[in-house]
């Protein structure tokens, strides 16, 4: 399987996306990743990786209602294409793949965070 179109970050917007929906837009999006990575993460750099997964074919895009939060304006919903679906099912296959073929005894446990 040929991934190098999808990077780190990007698969992490494309999963936050999916997890979302329907209420997947950049700055959800970069709150929910901020939370499950622990590290700061941009609404523009968010915002730029959903430009790049759409013009892939990953993800599309629509105008949502305007809401009164944010000031009678409208926000930019996306959602994961098949495609997109596609490449995360993918994914996750080599990734789990992967954690199979290690053995137990190779990596050292989690220390606990106190």
């Amino acid at each position: 399987m040929r991934r190098s179109d999808l990077g780190e970050f990007e698969e992490l917007v494309l999963l936050a996306v999916a997890a979302l929906r329907p209420e997947a837009y950049s700055v959800v999006i970069a709150q929910e990743l901020e939370e499950q990575t622990k590290k700061l993460v941009t609404t523009g750099a968010v915002h730029a990786s959903l430009q790049r997964l759409e013009k892939k074919g990953y993800v599309i895009s629509e105008m949502g209602p305007a809401t009164k939060e944010r000031g009678g304006r409208r926000k930019r919903l996306f959602t994961v294409t098949a495609l997109g679906s596609k490449m995360l099912h993918q994914a996750r296959e080599v990734r789990e793949g992967l954690w199979e073929k290690i053995d137990p005894n190779t990596l050292s446990p989690i220390p606990k965070l106190s």
